[in-house]
């Protein structure tokens, strides 16, 4: 089905973005090593407890590929701790807008490692769509906005267009069991001793709650992911990262209050716009 694979790109950028909402919420409270660890754990145990009661569903947990799979982990790892640190000081339509490098950066990825080379009109409207997010940027930092978070999530975003790389990569490894295992299991262990000592016991059953539902929002969202990368081309699926600023927009207004500004929404324009026109060229 020629659908099939923006629709579930679009699935993966919902979670995602309830993910970092869920995040943002988190964390006022909590380091970022105590949350991503349990959202890994929790990953982990829905993992193995649908097996317990459906053996093999999946597929199986091992790899042919398994220096791209913990490089693969190590940009996921940096990917949250960018986008979670970022978060925690600029509304999420902002570090939304340094996310939306990403096609950019994925399609550059894609055509030096993959030699899938976009239509070069696909690289002209995927710089219309950066220049849009410059604008949205500018009063923000005209403003004194902090620039530490912006680093961090272009840091976060550096790591994302890898992890959609190496998605299209292992495109032809089928099952989506020893993907949650060896993106969970590595960062696990890597975040393990960092958040030992700085643990804080959660206030409640609310925080427990709020949580464990990082590691479903996650898990949906990597699933969601790869499937989208097993039925369409980067050049097709990377434009859609664009509509995740609806996403952020209404969370952000939702959640916070914090309504997007002229600037925003006049960046928001023209990244839509060369989302729509880019996706069309990526077609023909």
């Amino acid at each position: 089905m020629p659908v099939r694979g923006p629709l579930l790109m679009l699935g993966a950028l919902g979670l995602f973005a309830l993910l970092d909402a869920n995040s943002k919420l988190l964390a006022g409270s909590y380091q970022v090593p105590q949350v991503v660890l349990i959202r890994h754990v929790v990953m982990l145990a829905l993992l193995f407890g649908v097996r317990a009661l459906r053996p093999g569903l999946g597929g199986t947990l091992g790899t042919a590929h398994p220096a791209l799979h913990l490089l693969r982990a190590a940009a996921m790892l940096g990917s949250a701790l960018g986008f979670f640190l970022a978060l925690r000081e600029i509304p999420m339509a902002e570090g939304y807008l340094v996310y939306f490098t990403a096609p950019f950066l994925t399609m550059a990825l894609a055509a030096l490692l993959l030699r899938e080379g976009p239509p070069r009109a696909a690289w002209l409207w995927c710089a219309v769509g950066f220049l849009g997010v410059l604008v949205a940027m500018a009063p923000g930092l005209q403003a004194g906005g902090s620039l530490a978070a912006y680093g961090f999530a272009f840091m976060g975003t550096c790591c994302y267009a890898v992890v959609l790389t190496i998605n299209r990569w292992l495109r032809n490894e089928p099952g989506t069991a020893r993907l949650i295992l060896w993106s969970a299991l590595p960062g696990g262990l890597v975040l393990l001793p960092f958040a030992w000592t700085g643990w804080i016991p959660p206030a409640g059953a609310i925080d427990w709650l709020a949580l464990a539902a990082n590691g479903i929002l996650a898990g949906g969202a990597t699933i969601c992911l790869a499937g989208a990368f097993r039925h369409a081309s980067v050049a097709k699926l990377a434009p859609l990262e664009f509509s995740a600023l609806v996403w952020a927009m209404v969370l952000d207004v939702g959640i916070w209050g914090h309504w997007p500004g002229a600037a925003t929404l006049i960046g928001a324009a023209i990244v839509v716009g060369a989302c729509v026109m880019s996706q069309r060229v990526a077609r023909e």
